[in-house]
């Protein structure tokens, strides 16, 4: 039950595996001040420990735009704010983004890229809002 007037941010999910030519959609509603997680993952048995970043907007064609936070394939290399956090094992290919305290400035765009060697290989997630 949620205490009345809380106020709730809709993250509407659009995800696209460009490796696997799967596409999928779902969305996602977080309430002010709590957390929220967005899946990324990648095969890292097949493809090693690869970079991964967390960008806010439309993932652009090479890196992450407005860069929240990125991983080197074994931890966090830098972040913007503490609030960011990679909490599954970056190891095992878990880049999932939890943003800790949602605010209502949270709110829109968030883009996943996993550097895959080779061309047009990247994984990508983008969540809209």
């Amino acid at each position: 039950m949620t205490p009345w007037g809380a106020r709730f941010l809709p993250l509407c999910g659009s995800l696209l595996f460009l490796l696997q030519d799967h596409v999928s959609s779902g969305n996602i509603i977080a309430a002010v001040g709590t957390d929220v997680t967005l899946r990324c993952n990648y095969d890292a048995q097949k493809y090693g420990r690869l970079y991964g970043c967390w960008g806010r907007g439309a993932i652009p064609s090479r890196g992450c735009a407005n860069e929240v936070i990125r991983s080197d394939g074994i931890s966090v290399v830098s972040r913007q704010s503490e609030r960011y956090l990679l909490m599954g094992d970056i190891v095992e290919g878990d880049v999932s983004l939890t943003i800790r305290q949602v605010e209502e400035s949270d709110s829109g765009i968030y883009g996943c890229r996993v550097e895959i060697p080779g061309w047009f290989n990247d994984h990508k997630h983008d969540y809209v809002d």
